[in-house]
């Protein structure tokens, strides 16, 4: 087994080691309980960890996270003027879907 990386939350962690298992990544989440003893530990030490089965699979793992880091957002102009940003593919003020 292999540390790939230690994630800021245990929502990020779960997010990460999901995409590396539809990547075909065995991958594992790691320390995601020891935040509640953030204090008699130091805080870096009980941030949840991203560990994989397989060490020979850490370059595509590696790939895989930076890409998911680098994902573009979307920005597009909704038919009431609403300007939509990110991820959203319904306008949060007319509820209409984004254009194709």
């Amino acid at each position: 087994m292999l540390r790939l990386t230690r994630a800021p939350n245990i929502a990020i962690c779960a997010l990460w080691v999901d995409a590396l298992r539809q990547a075909g990544i065995e991958a594992t989440m790691q320390r995601y309980y020891l935040g509640a003893i953030a204090g008699d530990l130091p805080p870096d030490q009980c941030l949840p960890e991203v560990w994989l089965m397989h060490e020979e699979q850490e370059a595509q793992a590696r790939t895989l996270l930076h890409d998911l880091a680098r994902v573009p957002q979307r920005r597009w102009l909704c038919g009431c003027g609403e300007m939509v940003e990110g991820g959203f593919e319904q306008c949060w003020s007319c509820g209409a879907w984004m254009p194709t």
